[in-house]
């Protein structure tokens, strides 16, 4: 199987950390997305990564359902719980993680139009929303070595990928300051092989 995606993007990295740390053997195929049509839109019409690509043929679009799919690939380490309670912890991580990202993301989309074009408005309330989310995850880790059980799982892989995007495009924004139990479970999971063959720049 393949899994497309951009170098960037921390809904692929967070897959493609899933995949490494279950030492599933994967093809990987990069995408700038800048393509007149892009590589992904062959697979998926969306036009959006991460995309897995099984071997028959068959595309998985969005990382959520990827890395679900990815977890029954090899059964340890346990990404996601099968308790219902503690899948819920996990897949909540995942939501507010993702969400995150996607209001980093409207951030940086909006400036990148022409300055009389942008919305300050809008800007605003995306961060209000990165903001709010940060000191919510803050509070939730508390002292805790993992997010929500004794080892690592997929709402730790999912909080560092997004919050290393955030260290990515957002370099100026102090929450690593702000929101120090955050940063050190990122400084944690940053050192683990599946995330250094990730960085950006590898």
């Amino acid at each position: 199987m393949k899994l497309l995606g951009t170098i960037t993007s921390p809904y692929v990295r967070k897959v493609r950390v899933c995949l490494l740390e279950k030492d599933v053997a994967f093809e990987w195929v990069a995408d700038s997305l800048l393509g007149t049509p892009a590589l992904i839109e062959a697979y998926n019409p969306l036009g959006k990564v991460p995309v897995l690509v099984l071997d028959d043929g068959f595309c998985l679009m969005d990382s959520q359902v990827i890395t679900e799919f990815v977890d029954t690939l090899a059964p340890s380490p346990q990404m996601i719980p099968t308790d219902l309670q503690a899948r819920m912890a996990v897949r909540r991580w995942e939501a507010l993680t993702d969400g995150l990202v996607d209001a980093g993301a409207s951030v940086v989309m909006e400036l990148r139009r022409p300055e009389n074009e942008r919305s300050p408005a809008w800007i605003e309330r995306q961060r209000a929303k990165m903001d709010r989310t940060l000191a919510y995850l803050e509070q939730a880790l508390g002292q805790r070595a993992w997010c929500t059980a004794e080892q690592m799982n997929l709402a730790d892989i999912a909080t560092a990928t997004s919050l290393l995007w955030i260290d990515f495009r957002f370099p100026d924004l102090p929450w690593r300051q702000r929101h120090p139990q955050l940063s050190r479970l990122v400084d944690t999971l940053a050192q683990r092989p599946s995330f250094q063959a990730t960085r950006p720049n590898s």
